[in-house]
């Protein structure tokens, strides 16, 4: 997951030079008078590592527009949590300011995807970041169809 402007920055510049790569790659497996299916099974495995960067840069651009994911029994919160910050423009370092702690419990915090952090924390975290979470709860229809 990009957490940053840098990492993004990374992120599109190596995508740009492997779409490159790649078109070189194929060009001189052509000429070297591998058949389309020979070139395929070669850059497929580069191909797949390329669309998984692209994904990740595109990920990071929805989050910069506000676009979420929708949490199901808070089941990704912590990425959740990452993302309002990302949306809102603020550094791991802004955030740590505004909870008064280090950067680097920030820093920690998001690489464990904040895992086993308390409802009080999340809060504080929430408030920091100026958003609302707001909740629904609903049965669980199928849950309750296979007990019944």
């Amino acid at each position: 997951m990009i957490r940053n402007e840098n990492e993004y920055k990374e992120a599109v510049a190596r995508l740009e030079e492997e779409r490159n790569r790649l078109a070189e790659h194929r060009a001189r497996l052509k000429e070297a008078g591998l058949s389309d299916d020979e070139i395929k099974r070669v850059i497929d495995p580069m191909e797949s590592f390329h669309l998984q960067l692209k994904e990740e840069v595109e990920s990071y651009e929805r989050l910069k527009r506000g676009e979420f994911e929708e949490l199901v029994n808070l089941r990704g919160f912590g990425h959740l949590l990452i993302s309002l910050r990302i949306a809102k423009g603020l550094s791991q370092r802004d955030l740590a300011k505004r909870l008064d702690v280090h950067e680097s419990q920030v820093s920690r915090d998001e690489r464990n995807e904040y895992f086993g952090i308390t409802l009080e924390r999340a809060v504080r975290i929430l408030d920091a970041l100026d958003v609302r979470l707001v909740t629904q709860v609903e049965p669980d229809t199928a849950r309750d169809a296979v007990s019944a």
